[in-house]
């Protein structure tokens, strides 16, 4: 689950992190009065979605030379001005694909004087199983870019869970940042804060770029990005409410209320599967034949019926789609059930473009008896290369 920067900053801020202040607004009209209530003179008016390159970004409505989704204002006026032009309009960035996002919130936020911009970043550095800091002077860029032109210039410092981070992880986070004085002692908190709300409202990635060195030498949390681990959400209340679905697909909502693997895909063929390997190589080998996969679906291995028929629901309100591959290996996952819940959808929601269904394992001689018996516009195929064969010649007829 991600939140807003705004939400992330607040977050941060209840633990004692330096963040500059700000006032989110969700109306244009609300610029001036969240302006006034700022130090200023110099106000940065942030798009919040839930993509990150929004300073390059480009709104669709506007003319190519116009500002991106990130900006500086110099007075009231100008704030009020930005804001009115960026409300309700589109923002494309890198991350968000050709189709953007609508700019629904903003954060109208304190200038700050930049001496210095760091990348700051926690995650859990799977090869030593450890929460782990990643930073590096290369701050305010696409840290990507700097992974692969200067991997040297990216410095990861893993924490030991018993300990906590200590003074020795403060200074190698600190050396490798190049602090000194009075950002130098800032450091010995802000990092041990990262830390600790990392851990304690179990965070997937928390992202500050930049981290920035204020002209006066202090550390100031300039940029933040937060993901949290949907497992975990149970045990935090108060993170589920800073959830904004007009950031998410609605498709994918939806299948989180039924608790299936969904991700949407820009391609053309829907896919359920159960496995997350199977539904790997089920998009594969739609990409081996010349099509694309229309999303991720894995149903699990221990559904019933009526989530069967919630996936293939799902699946077939995307308009993108124009045939389906079912792919079913049946362990604990009876074939007989996935049958009878692709019926029920199918008879529920009617069948518009070409079905493909592939069982194999336990109660498969039953599954194919339900599918044949049902009457309906179902091709049978033997494996997974013929599924995917009678799919794409299918869409391709």
């Amino acid at each position: 689950m991600n939140i807003h920067e705004y939400q992330a900053k607040a977050l941060l801020k209840s633990y004692g992190a330096p963040v500059a202040e700000g006032v989110a607004i969700f109306s244009a009209e609300e610029a001036e009065a969240a302006a006034k209530q700022l130090p200023g003179p110099l106000y940065v008016v942030k798009s919040q979605i839930h993509a990150g390159g929004r300073g390059k970004g480009k709104f669709k409505e506007l003319p190519p030379e116009a500002k991106g989704g990130v900006r500086l204002a110099f007075s009231i006026d100008e704030a009020k001005s930005h804001a009115k032009e960026m409300f309700g309009n589109t923002l494309v960035t890198a991350q968000t694909g050709e189709a953007g996002k609508q700019v629904n919130r903003l954060y109208i936020e304190d200038g700050a004087d930049i001496a210095r911009e760091l990348y700051c970043s926690l995650l859990v550095d799977r090869s030593v199983g450890r929460v782990a800091f990643v930073v590096s002077t290369e701050g305010g860029m696409d840290i990507e870019a700097v992974a692969h032109d200067t991997p040297e210039k990216i410095h990861t410092i893993a924490i030991d869970p018993e300990t906590g981070v200590t003074a020795a992880d403060v200074a190698a986070i600190s050396k490798a940042l190049e602090l000194s004085g009075a950002a130098a002692e800032d450091a010995k908190s802000l990092f041990p804060i990262l830390y600790k709300a990392f851990t304690e409202k179990d965070m997937a990635l928390l992202e500050i770029n930049p981290l920035i060195v204020m002209k006066s030498d202090n550390l100031r949390v300039l940029d933040a990005k937060v993901s949290f681990d949907g497992n975990a959400m149970f045990r935090h209340d108060d993170v589920k409410a800073l959830r904004d679905e007009t950031e998410e697909d609605a498709k994918e909502i939806e299948a989180s209320k039924w608790d299936l693997a969904y991700v949407a895909l820009d391609g053309n063929i829907g896919c359920m599967v159960n496995g997350a390997g199977l539904a790997m190589a089920t998009m594969d080998i739609i990409k081996l034949y010349g099509k694309e996969p229309a999303n991720f679906c894995d149903v699990g291995g221990g559904a019933g019926k009526e989530k069967v028929a919630a996936a293939f629901k799902i699946i077939t309100a995307d308009p993108k789609v124009e045939g389906i591959l079912v792919n079913i290996f049946g362990g604990i996952m009876k074939c007989d059930v996935i049958a009878e819940g692709v019926v029920a959808a199918v008879q529920e929601v009617g069948l518009k473009v070409p079905l493909v269904v592939r069982l194999e394992g336990t109660n498969v001689e039953l599954g194919k008896k339900i599918l044949n018996e049902s009457g309906l516009a179902i091709t049978a195929a033997d494996d997974l290369d013929d599924a995917a064969k009678k799919i794409v010649a299918a869409i391709n007829a």
